[in-house]
């Protein structure tokens, strides 16, 4: 009784105080018809507080959501089916179901008459503007009585899991001499003879070592020709994402570890396209996605790896080692100073293709991050045979990347994507 009276409203609570002051009224003044009024009116609320009590016991719902794992800015669908198990029909059912502040507002259905052993289909959609694990939920129903003298609040559903994963931009062409047929990093395979290798060649370029030159290609090609000490994409590649709030700027939907996210989403899924295997690690060398295993590769496990993605709050790039384990690297960062660049390639032989996108973090807007020139991070990664592209918001990713793929044709160049070396 007491968690039925729990259910009482301010109007409710109104009208049995007003009924009981009329019982005390009719006794003092001797009224037997005030007695009766009194006796009805404190009667009434308290017989629909037991009615709308009972009512609440025999709901259920359930949840559906589809898909349940969208892009940033796609949409999607949420079903609720609403039943009621109960002896009486349901009326006055305000049904609100628990959406995250980034997905919009809450939404609400209000339920006029829910016949016994029968339900209703309710639906609504969302369009998540930000990435992340986003939990629906819980779906609670309000039940009311016609009058407005009494309701219950009770859980009908819990929560359910919204994947927001990263947009993917579709790219096209792969840097050059990845082996994946497409692309041409300015080097010549030379079919030898029967048991000899295979010889990855270039032009001799000031400074290369005398050792290295590879004589039968320089005899048929009348130029100096430098052997190449590299293999090509086949064993897989790592692609390195700075997730450092310190080298990035901008907030929310358009800050630029948005667009890195994004963009290692992007490369990593086109890479999948062509068969090639993709090792995703942090600015620690922290593995987030490793498909270099027997196992293949799965789109899904890097976008739902990126889509849980949270940033940390360090100061520089911190590698105890190559983050690339041997392999071709991509390198997507954010503001660098010198030091963490230095930290960056200490590990990486020269011989191994290695490339970086830097983001010029301030055209993204304030923000806490060091105001770091990227051309003087480039000049180190260039130094050290990296091909460099600096990414800015105003260039489509489609740009990015086409620069990534010239620059890797090119190792040692500086490109800023969309405006040429």
């Amino acid at each position: 009784m007491r968690a039925a009276l729990s259910g009482l409203t301010t109007r409710g609570r109104c009208l049995l105080a007003a009924g009981l002051a009329a019982a005390l009224c009719s006794v003092v003044l001797n009224e037997r018809d005030l007695l009766r009024v009194s006796v009805f009116v404190v009667a009434l609320p308290l017989l629909v507080c037991v009615l709308t009590a009972m009512t609440r016991v025999g709901l259920h719902a359930q949840r559906h959501i589809s898909p349940a794992r969208v892009q940033v800015g796609g949409r999607t669908e949420v079903a609720l089916a609403v039943r009621s198990t109960g002896r009486l029909p349901t009326v006055g059912l305000l049904v609100s179901d628990g959406v995250p502040y980034a997905l919009g507002g809450k939404p609400r259905f209000l339920i006029e008459h829910l016949p016994r052993l029968t339900g209703t289909q309710l639906r609504y959609s969302v369009q998540p503007m930000l990435r992340g694990i986003q939990q629906l939920g819980p779906l609670k129903a309000t039940v009311t009585d016609p009058f407005g003298l009494a309701e219950f609040e009770r859980e009908l559903a819990g929560t359910s899991r919204l994947i927001v994963v990263p947009r993917v931009v579709p790219l096209s062409n792969v840097p050059g001499g990845s082996g994946l047929g497409s692309g041409d990093d300015g080097s010549v395979r030379l079919n030898a003879g029967q048991g000899e290798d295979d010889a990855v060649v270039r032009p001799y370029r000031q400074g290369d070592d005398l050792r290295k030159v590879h004589w039968r290609s320089t005899a048929k090609r009348d130029e100096m020709m430098v052997r190449v000490e590299e293999s090509p994409w086949r064993g897989g590649t790592t692609v390195l994402l700075d997730r450092r709030v310190y080298g990035h700027r901008g907030t929310g939907a358009t800050a630029s570890l948005e667009w890195a996210v994004s963009f290692a989403a992007s490369v990593c899924v086109h890479l999948h396209r062509y068969g090639q295997q993709i090792r995703l690690v942090t600015e620690t060398g922290g593995i987030l996605v490793d498909d270099t295993g027997p196992g293949g590769h799965s789109d899904d496990a890097v976008l739902d790896a990126l889509a849980a993605l949270q940033p940390v709050h360090q100061r520089d790039i911190s590698c105890p080692a190559d983050p690339g384990h041997g392999q071709e690297l991509i390198a997507i960062l954010g503001a660098a100073t010198p030091e963490s660049i230095s930290q960056l390639i200490r590990y990486r032989t020269r011989g191994t293709r290695s490339l970086a996108i830097l983001l010029d973090t301030p055209a993204w807007g304030p923000g806490d991050g060091p105001d770091v020139d990227p051309r003087a991070a480039a000049a180190l990664l260039s130094g050290a045979g990296w091909g460099v592209t600096i990414a800015r918001p105003d260039i489509p990713m489609t740009q990015v990347w086409g620069g990534v793929c010239r620059t890797g044709t090119r190792r040692g160049d500086t490109m800023i994507a969309g405006a040429g070396t």
